[in-house]
Formats: C-alpha cells, structure tokens, sequence
C-alpha cells in the first residue's frame, strides 16, 4: 500500500508538470500569433475556455439526454425510430405514470432501499473506518480488502448473494440445492426458507437486497471515511485525554463534528446511488423483478427498473414517453431530497 501511495505521488507530480508544461506552450503560441488577449482575459472566462472540453463531453452524455428526455415526456404516440409523435401533452404522460399501480409500487420499494440502506451503511463504514485507523498492522491489508467490492462487477456480486441465499420450497429439503444462508440456518437447528425464489415472502427478498445494498456500498465509503480519519489532527484527541474524555465522547465531538463534511457529501451521493438500484435487483430477484409466491406475484422493482421495462417497449407507440416521464420524476425526488440535504447541511455540517 505504502508503494502505491508512492506512486499515486509520483504520477501526480508528473501530471502537474506535464499540465504546466502544455499550459505554458499554449501561452506562447497565442502570443505568438498575436491571440495574447486571451492570456490577460479575467480568471472566470479563461477557466470556460479551459473546461471547454469536459463541458463539451458533459452536454453531449448529460445534459442533451435530460433535456431530450424533458421533451419527450410531453409526447403522445412518440416513435423512437422515425422521431415522429401523434400530439403534445402537459401533464398526460405524468398524470398516467402515477396513476399506474406498479410504478406507485416502485415508488415505495425505492424509498425502502433509501431509508434503510442508507443510514445503516454510513453508520457501519464509519465505524469500520474508526476501527482500522486504530489498528496499526496489516492497514494496508485491510484497506485492499474493504476495497474489493467498490472494483468488483455488481452483476457477479448480486449473482454470489442470489447463490447464497438460493433454495426455495420445492427443494427445501435437498442439502444440495440449498444455498449457504439456509445451510447455516440448518446447521444451527433453524428451519431452512425461501429468501428469494418460490415461495418466498416481500420483507425475506427485501432482506437480501438491504444486505447486499449495504454490503456493496461499505468499500467508498470506508475509504472516503479512512482518509478524513487520517486527516484530523492529532492534538484534538491529546487535549480530550488529557480531560479525562473516553473513546466513545471523543468519537462523538472530535471524530464525527469533524467529518460531517464528508458524511454529509457521503449521505447525498449514497440517495442518490440508491434511488438508481437495478443491477442488483436484477442480479438477484431476476431480469423480471418479481418472485411468484403463494399469496401472488410479489414486484421488487424499482423506480429504475420500471423506466428500463419501458424502454424495452419502445416498439410500441407511447411507452418511452412514459418511461421518459418516469425518469424526470425520478429526477424531481433527488432534486427535493437533494435540496432539503443541502439545507439542513447548512445548519449540521461544520467546514
């Protein structure tokens, strides 16, 4: 770990020089050819002219898609292939996606993910980051360990945790086809059930899908945590001991006053990453997001989900309209929760 620190420095270092190096060619060139106004143009508009690129990238994958996606909320019968569209409606499209039961459903299987998910994992990578900084051999092992999951594909991931907690009530009794949750389950004197297939109940196959959501986000997380740990001075801590101050009252006004910057950056970053769960939905529950079972179908779809079922019926006139609209709604949640975050911050967060 210590080497590739050593060689993240180096290879910013060369970056800085490299970017001076090519910044001050580009000086002389405009010198050269009489274009030195540019260099003497204010801070502000000689910073446009230098984002020019990334702006570029940013409203060709970014913007152009959000707002054509706003246009094409408003149409009726909108052929994708021919670009063509039968009327234009205000509210129609919306009107028709909130009515419909299943994205009322999606709704509220996100907003689980979100509440749960959430808090529960920033409270446990906060915790695990405090207990590696306090150990001092093996941190850079430990380090690369809670990283893996951040580098490693969400599909395989969702694929393990579906294999883990495999076994429904056709096969329950088969050791062989058991998954190791329901092993470990046997193994203890438990009843094995059914976590996710046949047979299985919503809060059993919401369960799993918690456990890997919280699971799969640690590693950022712990990182991001770790590295504001390492940044805090240590004379804060010397002055508490020296007072007569435990662990746990300095975790709670030195460690995390002190960090509500990065919990607060981690809090709106980790809403929005849940308000976007698919892939894991579709790894583990399957392509269709629903699990039969004897009560009926149980939908574990999210708002995501429900916008790519829509897209996948493009062919048929009207349905990436709505799946358009869906979309922009979902847009409009992480607005509002964003703003409320952002404004709460205000009062919470201490810079």
């Amino acid at each position: 770990m210590k080497k590739f620190k050593e060689f993240m420095k180096e290879a910013i270092w060369r970056f800085r020089n490299k970017f001076h190096f090519v910044m001050t060619k580009i000086n002389d060139f405009l010198e050269r050819h009489k274009l030195g106004f540019i260099t003497r143009w204010p801070g502000w508009l000689k910073a446009i002219l230098y984002l020019l690129p990334a702006l570029f990238l940013l409203g060709v994958f970014t913007f152009y898609p959000i707002i054509n996606s706003f246009i094409i909320s408003f149409y009726t019968g909108y052929n994708y292939q021919t670009n063509e569209f039968d009327s234009f409606t205000f509210v129609g499209n919306y009107a028709r996606v909130l009515q419909h039961e299943e994205f009322r459903r999606a709704i509220g299987n996100t907003a689980i993910i979100v509440v749960i998910s959430v808090p529960i994992t920033i409270i446990i990578s906060l915790l695990i980051a405090v207990a590696m900084n306090a150990i001092k051999p093996l941190k850079g092992f430990y380090q690369t360990i809670f990283f893996l999951p951040y580098i490693t594909n969400s599909i395989a991931i969702g694929l393990v945790f579906a294999y883990i907690f495999s076994g429904n009530v056709l096969t329950i009794n088969n050791d062989a086809l058991l998954g190791l949750a329901n092993q470990l389950i046997k193994a203890f004197g438990g009843q094995p059930m059914a976590f996710i297939e046949r047979g299985a109940t919503y809060w059993s196959a919401m369960a799993v899908i918690l456990i890997y959501s919280v699971w799969s986000g640690l590693a950022f997380k712990i990182i991001v945590f770790l590295a504001g740990i390492q940044g805090i001075d240590k004379q804060y801590y010397q002055a508490a001991q020296i007072d007569g101050a435990n662990k746990l009252r300095s975790f709670s006004r030195i460690t995390v006053p002190l960090l509500s910057p990065m919990i607060f950056y981690i809090l709106i970053t980790s809403v929005i990453g849940a308000f976007k769960t698919y892939t894991s939905i579709v790894a583990i529950i399957g392509v269709t997001g629903r699990i039969q079972s004897p009560s009926g179908s149980l939908d574990l779809r999210t708002i995501v989900f429900y916008i790519y079922y829509y897209l996948d019926r493009q062919a048929e006139d009207g349905y990436i309209s709505l799946a358009a609209a869906a979309s922009i709604i979902m847009f409009g949640f992480i607005l509002v929760f964003t703003v409320v975050q952002l404004q709460v911050g205000k009062r919470r967060v201490h810079y």
